[in-house]
């Protein structure tokens, strides 16, 4: 199968085409200097040239507070960039799967969120993820869309990195405790990616490491976990630490779809957690 994967330089994209390679799949990997999702016609173009069968959709505008400044900005990537990829799609007779995000959900509750339920997004991130996902409902039949949360993989910036860094710098952080999802590493993601490409299970999923914790208690974990247990991990609330863009309390995801479809569920975020730090120290 070829398959193209836009957001090649970020933290999936690189992931993902990494797994689909090591599968024997022929990949073509995409980013803002080879194809500006905005763009229709670039979109078109290039699309045709490469002439995938699927497209692995892992480009966004992740700046979550900065959107809330420029959300047209945010807009154009998001929405009308997974419009135009939807549409060369639909064009093409070409599977779609999209990454969107649990922000697109209330983050009221504790029951975790199914994914049939009604979408109340709280951000301009989340609105526009959405958006996007409506886009793909309109033009194609044969799509995967797939909220994902608490992202970390080795290519890019990611909460485990910032603590890493600022626990070696301060010997002290001040993380929030009243957030409550599931972290989920690029890694194991792709490979559940891959599996889903493959297949014809067309749909909306939810996937994430399995498990749940607080940003506070995934804190604590990356520093056990890379034996920094001198550093000190402080809980404070959501209202304690301002941010433009309002987070969600409850990202707690359902993801039974994915046992019900016959796909494999993601590794504990725990061991996940390991696995990751000692792939940094690899690399390092």
């Amino acid at each position: 199968m070829k398959v193209l994967v836009t957001g090649v330089k970020g933290q999936l994209g690189y992931d993902v085409v990494r797994r689909l390679e090591k599968r024997g799949h022929e990949t073509v990997g995409v980013d803002i200097e080879e194809m500006d999702i905005t763009k229709e016609d670039e979109v078109s173009r290039v699309m045709k040239s490469a002439a995938p069968d699927a497209v692995i959709h892992c480009g966004a505008y992740t700046a979550v507070d900065r959107a809330e400044e420029e959300p047209e900005a945010c807009r154009r990537v998001n929405a009308d960039g997974t419009a135009n990829i939807a549409a060369a799609c639909a064009e093409m007779d070409c599977k779609l799967l999209y990454l969107s995000t649990d922000y697109i959900f209330s983050g009221e509750g504790e029951r975790p969120w199914e994914p049939d339920d009604e979408p109340s997004p709280l951000n301009v991130y989340g609105q526009t993820k959405y958006e996007g996902e409506q886009a793909i409902k309109a033009k194609l039949d044969k799509y995967f869309i797939v909220r994902i949360s608490w992202v970390f993989g080795i290519n890019g910036n990611n909460f485990i990195k910032t603590m890493l860094r600022l626990g070696k710098e301060n010997g002290a952080v001040k993380v929030v405790s009243d957030q409550i999802g599931s972290p989920t590493y690029t890694a194991d993601l792709a490979e559940l990616l891959a599996d889903m490409i493959e297949s014809e299970a067309y749909g909306q999923y939810h996937a994430t490491n399995e498990g749940l914790c607080s940003w506070y208690e995934f804190a604590k974990e990356i520093f056990r976990a890379a034996g920094m247990n001198g550093v000190k991990v402080a809980p404070v609330s959501t209202g304690e630490f301002p941010a433009k863009a309002k987070r969600p309390l409850n990202s707690r995801m359902s993801k039974e779809k994915l046992t019900e479809n016959g796909f494999r569920r993601l590794p504990s975020w725990q061991d996940a957690v390991a696995r990751y730090i000692r792939e940094l120290n690899l690399n390092q």
